[in-house]
Protein backbone atom coordinates (compact mmCIF):
# COMPACT_ATOMS: atom_id res chain seq x y z
CA UNK A 1 0.00 0.00 0.00
CA UNK A 2 1.26 3.71 -0.74
CA UNK A 3 0.13 6.51 0.74
CA UNK A 4 0.51 10.03 -0.91
CA UNK A 5 1.24 13.66 0.32
CA UNK A 6 2.03 16.42 -0.91
CA UNK A 7 3.71 15.10 -4.09
CA UNK A 8 5.25 12.20 -2.39
CA UNK A 9 4.46 8.75 -2.34
CA UNK A 10 5.26 6.61 0.95
CA UNK A 11 5.44 2.99 0.78
CA UNK A 12 6.10 0.73 3.61
CA UNK A 13 7.73 -2.00 2.30
CA UNK A 14 7.40 -3.85 5.71
CA UNK A 15 8.60 -3.64 9.39
CA UNK A 16 10.84 -0.40 9.32
CA UNK A 17 11.61 -0.48 5.68
CA UNK A 18 10.60 2.24 3.41
CA UNK A 19 9.59 3.57 0.06
CA UNK A 20 9.41 7.21 -0.62
CA UNK A 21 9.59 9.07 -4.37
CA UNK A 22 9.27 12.60 -4.37
CA UNK A 23 7.49 14.43 -7.53
CA UNK A 24 10.74 14.74 -9.60
CA UNK A 25 11.03 10.85 -9.43
CA UNK A 26 13.97 10.49 -6.69
CA UNK A 27 13.41 7.16 -4.94
CA UNK A 28 14.61 7.25 -1.29
CA UNK A 29 14.93 4.15 1.28
CA UNK A 30 15.39 4.46 4.63
CA UNK A 31 16.75 1.16 6.33
CA UNK A 32 15.85 -1.42 3.48
CA UNK A 33 15.71 -4.68 5.46
CA UNK A 34 16.09 -8.12 3.16
CA UNK A 35 13.12 -9.70 5.09
CA UNK A 36 10.45 -7.65 3.13
CA UNK A 37 11.86 -6.54 0.15
CA UNK A 38 10.86 -8.56 -2.84
CA UNK A 39 13.31 -8.92 -5.31
CA UNK A 40 16.26 -6.49 -6.31
CA UNK A 41 13.95 -3.33 -7.40
CA UNK A 42 17.27 -1.77 -7.87
CA UNK A 43 15.90 1.70 -8.06
CA UNK A 44 17.32 3.71 -5.24
CA UNK A 45 18.53 7.10 -5.40
CA UNK A 46 19.10 7.70 -2.19
CA UNK A 47 19.29 5.02 0.93
CA UNK A 48 19.38 6.39 4.56
CA UNK A 49 20.67 3.96 7.68
CA UNK A 50 19.56 5.03 10.80
CA UNK A 51 21.53 1.96 13.05
CA UNK A 52 23.19 -1.06 13.13
CA UNK A 53 20.28 -3.62 14.52
CA UNK A 54 20.17 -6.21 11.54
CA UNK A 55 16.70 -5.26 10.89
CA UNK A 56 17.77 -1.96 9.59
CA UNK A 57 21.30 -2.11 8.69
CA UNK A 58 21.28 -4.55 5.63
CA UNK A 59 23.91 -4.53 3.09
CA UNK A 60 22.35 -7.49 1.11
CA UNK A 61 19.14 -5.33 0.96
CA UNK A 62 20.75 -2.10 0.18
CA UNK A 63 22.53 -3.89 -2.94
CA UNK A 64 19.21 -5.05 -4.23
CA UNK A 65 17.42 -1.54 -3.53
CA UNK A 66 20.69 0.54 -5.09
CA UNK A 67 20.26 2.11 -8.31
CA UNK A 68 23.12 2.27 -10.89
CA UNK A 69 24.05 6.28 -9.11
CA UNK A 70 22.16 5.32 -5.59
CA UNK A 71 24.21 7.56 -2.52
CA UNK A 72 24.10 5.85 0.74
CA UNK A 73 23.85 8.32 3.85
CA UNK A 74 24.67 5.93 6.89
CA UNK A 75 25.07 7.34 10.70
CA UNK A 76 28.53 7.74 11.11
CA UNK A 77 28.93 5.09 14.24
CA UNK A 78 28.10 2.61 11.70
CA UNK A 79 30.83 -0.15 10.65
CA UNK A 80 29.95 0.50 6.59
CA UNK A 81 33.16 -1.10 5.25
CA UNK A 82 31.21 -3.99 3.49
CA UNK A 83 29.30 -1.93 1.53
CA UNK A 84 30.70 -1.16 -2.41
CA UNK A 85 31.30 2.78 -2.88
CA UNK A 86 31.28 5.50 -0.80
CA UNK A 87 29.25 6.36 2.12
CA UNK A 88 27.86 9.68 3.03
CA UNK A 89 28.37 9.78 6.90
CA UNK A 90 25.19 11.25 9.04
CA UNK A 91 26.42 13.00 12.45
CA UNK A 92 24.70 11.73 15.37
CA UNK A 93 23.16 15.13 15.62
CA UNK A 94 22.81 18.05 13.15
CA UNK A 95 22.51 19.38 9.14
CA UNK A 96 23.95 18.09 6.22
CA UNK A 97 22.62 17.80 2.71
CA UNK A 98 22.61 14.50 0.90
CA UNK A 99 21.97 14.80 -3.19
CA UNK A 100 19.99 17.76 -2.25
CA UNK A 101 17.86 16.82 0.30
CA UNK A 102 18.22 18.52 3.76
CA UNK A 103 19.05 16.30 6.39
CA UNK A 104 18.53 17.11 10.02
CA UNK A 105 20.10 14.48 12.73
CA UNK A 106 18.73 13.87 15.58
CA UNK A 107 19.53 11.46 18.93
CA UNK A 108 17.25 8.44 19.32
CA UNK A 109 17.58 5.81 22.13
CA UNK A 110 15.68 4.26 25.31
CA UNK A 111 15.50 6.40 28.50
CA UNK A 112 17.77 3.97 30.47
CA UNK A 113 15.03 5.32 33.84
CA UNK A 114 12.35 3.73 31.24
CA UNK A 115 10.30 1.18 30.36
CA UNK A 116 12.02 0.03 27.49
CA UNK A 117 15.47 -1.89 28.79
CA UNK A 118 16.43 -5.34 28.77
CA UNK A 119 16.35 -7.71 31.62
CA UNK A 120 19.86 -6.55 33.48
CA UNK A 121 18.19 -2.56 33.06
CA UNK A 122 20.08 -1.37 30.44
CA UNK A 123 18.41 0.15 27.11
CA UNK A 124 18.05 -1.49 24.27
CA UNK A 125 19.34 1.39 22.53
CA UNK A 126 21.55 3.25 24.09
CA UNK A 127 22.21 7.00 23.96
CA UNK A 128 24.55 7.16 20.91
CA UNK A 129 23.97 3.89 19.11
CA UNK A 130 20.97 5.53 16.79
CA UNK A 131 19.79 8.48 14.94
CA UNK A 132 16.60 9.96 13.66
CA UNK A 133 16.41 11.92 10.31
CA UNK A 134 14.38 14.83 9.32
CA UNK A 135 14.16 15.00 5.55
CA UNK A 136 13.05 18.14 3.98
CA UNK A 137 11.24 16.54 0.60
CA UNK A 138 9.43 18.99 -1.84
CA UNK A 139 8.49 21.76 0.93
CA UNK A 140 7.56 18.59 3.57
CA UNK A 141 8.99 17.99 6.13
CA UNK A 142 9.23 14.01 7.16
CA UNK A 143 10.49 12.88 10.75
CA UNK A 144 11.72 9.16 10.54
CA UNK A 145 12.91 9.00 14.48
CA UNK A 146 14.18 5.52 14.24
CA UNK A 147 14.28 2.99 17.13
CA UNK A 148 13.85 5.18 20.33
CA UNK A 149 11.21 6.87 23.09
CA UNK A 150 9.97 9.63 22.52
CA UNK A 151 12.39 11.99 24.34
CA UNK A 152 12.43 15.88 25.29
CA UNK A 153 14.59 17.24 22.57
CA UNK A 154 11.63 15.83 20.07
CA UNK A 155 9.36 18.14 21.58
CA UNK A 156 10.91 21.18 19.99
CA UNK A 157 10.05 19.58 16.22
CA UNK A 158 7.28 20.39 14.52
CA UNK A 159 7.14 18.26 11.30
CA UNK A 160 4.92 17.50 8.38
CA UNK A 161 4.93 13.94 8.09
CA UNK A 162 5.94 11.27 11.27
CA UNK A 163 6.76 8.11 10.91
CA UNK A 164 7.04 6.88 14.80
CA UNK A 165 7.67 3.01 16.01
CA UNK A 166 4.60 1.88 17.83
CA UNK A 167 5.40 -1.29 18.94
CA UNK A 168 6.84 -0.86 22.21
CA UNK A 169 9.36 -3.00 24.25
CA UNK A 170 12.45 -1.73 21.83
CA UNK A 171 10.51 1.47 21.00
CA UNK A 172 8.10 4.01 22.46
CA UNK A 173 4.86 2.18 22.47
CA UNK A 174 1.69 3.44 20.90
CA UNK A 175 0.70 5.41 23.29
CA UNK A 176 3.93 7.27 23.56
CA UNK A 177 3.95 7.84 19.84
CA UNK A 178 0.71 9.03 19.81
CA UNK A 179 1.94 11.64 22.29
CA UNK A 180 4.73 12.12 20.04
CA UNK A 181 2.50 12.89 17.08
CA UNK A 182 0.58 15.34 19.05
CA UNK A 183 3.88 17.19 19.91
CA UNK A 184 4.58 17.66 16.68
CA UNK A 185 1.56 18.92 15.40
CA UNK A 186 2.09 16.42 12.38
CA UNK A 187 -0.50 16.72 9.50
CA UNK A 188 0.11 12.74 8.43
CA UNK A 189 1.20 9.93 10.96
CA UNK A 190 2.80 6.64 9.34
CA UNK A 191 2.95 4.26 11.83
CA UNK A 192 5.75 1.86 11.71
CA UNK A 193 7.75 -1.12 13.77
CA UNK A 194 5.20 -3.22 15.19
CA UNK A 195 3.45 -6.49 14.31
CA UNK A 196 6.76 -8.16 13.33
CA UNK A 197 7.92 -10.09 16.47
CA UNK A 198 5.29 -10.93 19.24
CA UNK A 199 7.44 -8.82 21.67
CA UNK A 200 6.16 -5.66 19.31
CA UNK A 201 2.93 -6.81 18.33
CA UNK A 202 0.12 -4.33 19.12
CA UNK A 203 -3.46 -2.53 17.89
CA UNK A 204 -1.99 -0.03 15.46
CA UNK A 205 -6.08 0.80 14.26
CA UNK A 206 -6.41 1.63 17.98
CA UNK A 207 -3.75 4.07 18.18
CA UNK A 208 -5.15 5.25 14.59
CA UNK A 209 -8.75 6.20 16.30
CA UNK A 210 -6.90 7.77 19.13
CA UNK A 211 -5.12 9.85 16.97
CA UNK A 212 -8.28 10.62 14.55
CA UNK A 213 -10.25 11.84 17.79
CA UNK A 214 -7.74 14.48 17.53
CA UNK A 215 -7.84 15.65 13.64
CA UNK A 216 -4.79 13.98 12.93
CA UNK A 217 -4.81 11.49 9.39
CA UNK A 218 -3.15 8.46 10.18
CA UNK A 219 -2.47 5.81 7.56
CA UNK A 220 -1.87 2.02 9.04
CA UNK A 221 0.85 2.15 5.16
Amino acid sequence: MSVDYEGLTFERLGHASKRLETADGTIIYIDPWSEVIEGEPGDGDVIFVTHDDFDHYDPAAIAAVAGPDVTVAAYEAIDTSELAGDVIDLPYEGETTVDGIDVRTVPAYNDPDGDHVDEDGEPYHADGEVIGVVLMLEETTVLVPADTDFLPHHESLSVDVLVPPIGGHFTMNRAEAADFARSVDADLVLPEHYDTFEPIETDAEAFAADLEADGIRVELF
